[in-house]
């Protein structure tokens, strides 16, 4: 399942180094996939990838001191595509 979660900075020049230091501290089952980040580097759109949503939880305990979290989960729209031609 694909999650895009939406960073709301809080002070990114900490998460910057945090994330040189330490990386990105996901546990194992939870895949980066891509990310966007507006000019003002306040807000980050990240593609995420798992099939256990509790991972994610595990991955945003590491940095909700530095940022605020909304995950939502996604489809592509091929995939939503494919699922609504079934139903016509």
């Amino acid at each position: 399942m694909l999650y895009m979660v939406v960073e709301h900075f809080k002070d990114a020049p900490a998460i910057y180094q945090r994330l040189r230091e330490k990386g990105r501290m996901m546990p194992e089952g939870l895949e980066y996939v891509s990310s966007w980040i507006d000019v003002d580097l306040k807000t980050c759109w990240q593609l995420m990838r798992t099939d256990n949503e509790s991972l994610l939880q595990a991955w945003t305990d590491n940095w909700k001191d530095l940022m605020d979290f909304e995950i939502v989960p996604v489809r592509t729209s091929a995939e939503v595509r494919e699922r609504m031609e079934k139903q016509l």
